[in-house]
């Protein structure tokens, strides 16, 4: 005997109230208490441990992002479709018996794949936000993986709300052929409508491919200077050093140059000196080999073979001595060696007996 025979005779009696019987409302009952505790179980235990498993960062709580209530009932409301449809086809009424009102039920039935589906899209949308759990993982070229998950969320978002346009068409029963028969008489004029919009799609991924920035770098880019925020599918967020937020298209950038100050391998320092017109030659050299090497014996610095220190300019009132030295990239470790640099410019000075160049003492002459 099969399952469904088993369960008609169990559930088949006699119309109590709009052609259920009692053992019939019973069993709709017990299939709402199945859903509600299959959508709790998964939202609780099923969903966070699965991922854990998936997710290679442990930036992400599977507990946090697979907590909402909607997921809990998208999978209860599965289980309510797909379990009303076995019964439905399985489970049938004895002659003269009753379980159910079967136009009530497959209404039901529907209206559980209806409201799963929108959840699902729902849920679909949300957890695009966390692709980076994905594809941000511990390693190499952190910016770029970062980068690659700014844009896969914007096209991630795209997809979900267009595919979800068509969904809930067909859901209520709206025919789309109509219209996307009429896309393509005007097909032309939407292209050229939406130009400036693919021309920034295709600007994303030149940016992804080229890599010329990534989201976290420190760039110049059509006169804007700033930190890369993110990386959408039509434009790039930059916050500038004044803490605003600038919007530039993605097709602006790519026909820019770009200027990425995190890519440095070096930050130069070039610091001069001005020293009065009757200095000592002898005391001159001897200030720049002297602060050259104590500069070059500092572990800050790199490129001894390109750093100097030497007089470039000799004017009637000032003899100047310029340098150029080099530190790693780190915006704190060059304004430190500057300001060290300076000092001990100083102190070499006072030690060769120099006299620095003091435009206020040479106008009151």
């Amino acid at each position: 005997m099969s399952t469904g025979s088993v369960i008609e005779e169990i559930v088949t009696g006699e119309n109590v109230w709009y052609g259920f019987s009692v053992n019939g409302i019973m069993f709709l009952a017990l299939l709402f208490v199945v859903s509600y505790v299959s959508g709790l179980f998964s939202r609780r235990v099923l969903f966070p441990r699965i991922m854990d498993l998936l997710s290679k960062s442990e930036r992400i709580d599977g507990r946090t992002l697979l907590a909402p209530k909607s997921l809990g009932w998208m999978i209860g409301l599965l289980v309510m479709w797909q379990s009303l449809e076995w019964v439905l086809e399985n489970v049938i009424a004895a002659d003269g018996g009753a379980i159910w009102r079967i136009g009530w039920m497959e209404d039901i039935a529907e209206l559980s794949r209806a409201a799963f589906i929108i959840l699902m899209l729902l849920a679909a949308y949300k957890l695009v936000d966390y692709l980076d759990a994905f594809i941000v993982v511990e390693g190499d070229n952190m910016a770029a993986r970062r980068s690659l998950a700014s844009v896969a969320e914007a096209i991630g978002r795209l997809a979900v709300v267009v595919l979800g346009v068509f969904v809930i068409a067909g859901l209520i029963g709206l025919n789309l052929n109509g219209l996307i028969a009429g896309l393509g008489i005007t097909g032309l004029a939407l292209a050229l409508a939406a130009k400036d919009s693919v021309a920034n799609i295709f600007g994303a991924i030149s940016i992804i491919i080229d890599q010329p920035f990534n989201v976290g770098d420190w760039i110049i880019v059509d006169g804007v200077e700033g930190e890369v925020i993110t990386i959408g599918l039509r434009t790039t967020m930059i916050r500038t050093g004044n803490d605003t937020i600038v919007t530039m298209p993605n097709s602006n950038i790519t026909n820019s140059a770009v200027e990425n100050f995190t890519m440095r391998r070096f930050r130069r320092i070039r610091p001069s000196f001005d020293f009065e017109e009757d200095s000592d030659v002898s005391s001159l050299k001897k200030f720049c080999e002297s602060l050259c090497e104590q500069v070059l014996a500092d572990p800050r610095a790199t490129k001894p073979e390109d750093s100097w220190v030497r007089i470039t300019d000799s004017l009637p009132s000032k003899i100047t001595v310029s340098c150029n030295f080099y530190c790693q990239s780190s915006a704190k470790i060059q304004r430190e060696f500057t300001e060290d640099i300076l000092l001990m410019g100083r102190t070499r000075g006072a030690e060769c007996k120099l006299s620095f160049h003091e435009p206020r003492q040479r106008r009151q002459l």
